[in-house]
């Protein structure tokens, strides 16, 4: 009697305690409890879409016959056979804003088909075919940056391509000769190629004009080309194409500047209307080199240089990590003897002699006494020229002017 109390047995005839029964019984139930609410999830969905699904079945009807239908009374014939529904008030609302907030237009049979395919191959997780088949939807009804955050959405598994990579590569190879994604699509599109490494699928479509371009998505290709050296030069190349394209031509010149094509970028900075002084300053800061100075700061055939070489070297004295540039540039002038020095101070009518000084003050906190020597001998020889005090280390102009 004790055994039949504590056990119980199984289909086979084992012997199971009987708290491990009431432990499996109390998992099982919580098991269907769980399953009891999905079904009802599911169920709801089901029965909203069969709501939509009918509104636009309906809709359809009413454009091809020509027959003008309240909404109330549209609304109200498609929805009263569900209306007992939970939530169903809540819906009707819904959809009449719907109709309220936008005209309706044709409503076409096939794109529903579409949309009950893709939404079949996209919830059973064949994502390759559920990306062609939204990127083929008719009048690009698909095409857009909702379904690209779906395809987001999804978990992406280990040695597999991200389902949002494979939704951009469907956009670009079903798209028209003359069709370019949307700018939110072409930065979502591009950020997840690169992020797959397909920097070729890239270059295909900034080449071949299938995207929108924008600053962001130069940013994102140069942002790549930084961490990623391998293929710096050519996220820089594209980077250069969209800058232009973009008339943002000072990131267009820092691009060339970045894969070593300084003489195109100066040439490009020389000849570009809408570029000024202060654009070439900006891209000589981030991307400091002696070759880049010195072709800024070299005199035009028929006008003055790009920069002025000592309001160049004044503001790159003044900083730690651009100095030395200033510094090789001032080395390189006096190594040629005095001569070569007075000239280039007396040719730079972009800088004062306040400028100079300024320069000489510089190059003292920085202990280069024997720039700050050669550039004060020159300024001081010039007429009308005085000091201050007769040491020439920590001497003062005043009342200069250049012959």
């Amino acid at each position: 009697m004790e055994t039949q109390r504590d056990a119980l047995l199984d289909r086979k005839g084992h012997c199971v305690p009987l708290e491990v029964k009431t432990k499996l019984d109390a998992e099982l139930q919580a098991a269907k409890r769980r399953r009891d609410e999905l079904s009802a999830e599911n169920n709801h969905l089901t029965v909203l879409y069969k709501r939509l699904r009918s509104v636009w079945d309906c809709l359809s009807s009413w454009e091809e016959e020509g027959q003008p239908v309240p909404l109330e009374e549209l609304v109200g014939s498609t929805l009263e056979n569900i209306r007992e529904a939970d939530g169903m008030d809540e819906d009707i609302c819904s959809i009449k804003q719907l109709f309220e907030d936008q005209e309706p237009t044709r409503a076409d049979a096939s794109e529903l088909d579409y949309l009950d395919r893709f939404l079949e191959l996209f919830e059973s997780a064949q994502y390759e075919d559920a990306a062609l088949s939204a990127a083929r939807a008719p009048r690009g009804v698909l095409r857009n940056i909702d379904t690209m955050e779906m395809f987001k959405g999804v978990e992406v598994l280990p040695g597999s391509l991200s389902p949002s990579f494979l939704f951009f590569w469907a956009l670009l190879f079903t798209a028209g000769a003359n069709g370019e994604l949307s700018a939110p699509l072409s930065l979502q599109g591009v950020s997840c190629a690169l992020q797959s490494g397909a920097l070729q699928l890239v270059s295909y479509a900034v080449t071949h004009k299938k995207l929108t371009f924008t600053e962001e998505l130069g940013d994102i290709l140069t942002e790549h080309a930084q961490e990623n050296p391998g293929v710096a030069d050519l996220c820089l190349t594209l980077a250069t194409i969209i800058y232009e394209a973009c008339r943002l031509h000072r990131k267009a010149a820092l691009s060339m500047c970045r894969r070593g094509l300084i003489h195109s970028a100066a040439e490009f900075l020389k000849h570009c209307e809408d570029l000024t002084a202060e654009d070439s300053m900006w891209v000589l800061c981030r991307s400091p080199s002696l070759s880049l100075l010195q072709l800024l700061t070299e005199p035009l055939q028929d006008s003055a240089a790009i920069l002025s070489v000592g309001g160049a070297c004044a503001a790159l004295l003044a900083d730690p990590q651009r100095r030395p540039v200033a510094l090789q540039l001032l080395d390189s002038f006096v190594s040629q003897g005095r001569g070569a020095l007075e000239e280039v101070i007396v040719g730079d009518v972009g800088s004062s002699v306040d400028v100079w000084t300024h320069v000489v003050s510089l190059c003292s906190e920085l202990e280069r006494d024997d720039l700050s020597r050669a550039i004060l001998s020159v300024l001081l020889s010039q007429s009308g020229t005085t000091i201050v005090t007769p040491d020439p280390e920590g001497a003062q102009l005043m009342e200069h002017v250049y012959l």
